[in-house]
């Protein structure tokens, strides 16, 4: 080992108390994680003598680790260690997005895939998953044209995120990684980053999760990405008019039989209108309002055996 490689060593180990003491995922080892992080050091010349200019860098990252419980486990694909504009920075991959909403239990499961000139794709509405057709044995399948996230949550609902191509640049453009005019992943591996891109828009309509948010924030602020404008673009709020007819439809509704219409109705609105914010507020309203009822039935049970 290298003096530079075991100073960098000497810094992580330093860092086992501050480690343990924003971990927030107990399956996450301070001992693992610290010998991926100097393997990673081992591995990358560059990236090493990044980290001996700027040894704070490392530190912070690894305890970026703890505090968003995500690993640099090189088989898991879910971060990495990166220089980035003279400093080290922790990279979340796509997949690491993904790990993290599962794992906190936002969604059930996703998919990210990129949309190719010769694909067949077809949106089937917000509520089901999307078509998409294609050979992945094809040599042929032509330009990326887009990407998209298709994910089932907690309460088997599907909700479908896409970008076109021309969206995903107006994002890379804004990168500074990408502007800087250096080595950025935008052009090591457009792909991936097309996916975590279109990964971090879908994730505004998922159910929050504190580690999801955390770990977004930091990708957009001090991971070095450049995509705070992304980010601080104004939450999705949904038409307000559209909100407040169908949550008249759904309180006006007096059964179970007439609730369902209403459910059905509103997401024929919803997906005409594709508006997708507006689909989590009338699903609670509609269980909301369907449990009042059941409620209500079950009352009326009551006193007719008494």
């Amino acid at each position: 080992m290298s003096n530079a490689i075991a100073t960098i060593a000497q810094d992580i180990y330093n860092q086992r108390d501050a480690f343990a003491a924003v971990l927030c995922e107990p399956s996450i080892s301070f001992d693992r994680e610290a010998g991926f992080a100097i393997q990673a050091m081992e591995n990358n010349d560059f990236l090493a003598k990044v980290a001996m200019g700027n040894r704070q860098s490392v530190v912070n990252a690894v305890n970026n680790i703890a505090s968003i419980g995500i690993s640099l486990n090189p088989a898991k694909k879910q971060a990495y260690l990166v220089p980035r504009d003279g400093r080290v920075c922790l990279d979340i991959s796509y997949m690491g997005l993904v790990d993290l909403a599962t794992s906190t239990g936002s969604i059930r499961w996703a998919q990210a895939e990129l949309v190719h000139a010769s694909d067949h794709f077809e949106l089937s509405g917000i509520d089901r998953a999307p078509l998409h057709k294609f050979n992945p044995f094809h040599p042929e399948r032509g330009d990326i044209v887009g990407a998209y996230v298709v994910v089932k949550t907690a309460d088997g609902d599907y909700l479908t995120t896409t970008m076109s191509r021309a969206d995903i640049d107006s994002i890379m453009q804004r990168s500074q990684s990408y502007r800087s005019g250096k080595s950025s992943p935008w052009k090591t591996d457009y792909g991936e980053m097309a996916k975590k891109t279109v990964v971090k828009r879908a994730y505004k309509y998922w159910p929050k999760t504190d580690r999801l948010d955390q770990a977004i924030h930091y990708l957009n602020t001090d991971s070095g990405e450049g995509l705070a404008q992304e980010q601080s673009q104004q939450q999705p709020q949904g038409d307000p008019e559209l909100i407040k007819e169908l949550l008249a439809s759904v309180e006006n509704a007096g059964s179970a039989e007439a609730l369902a219409e209403v459910w059905k109705e509103g997401i024929k609105r919803i997906n005409s209108a594709k508006d997708k914010a507006a689909h989590p507020i009338f699903k609670d309203a509609v269980q909301a309002r369907g449990d009042a009822i059941k409620s209500s039935q079950a009352n009326v049970y009551e006193g007719e055996v008494q």
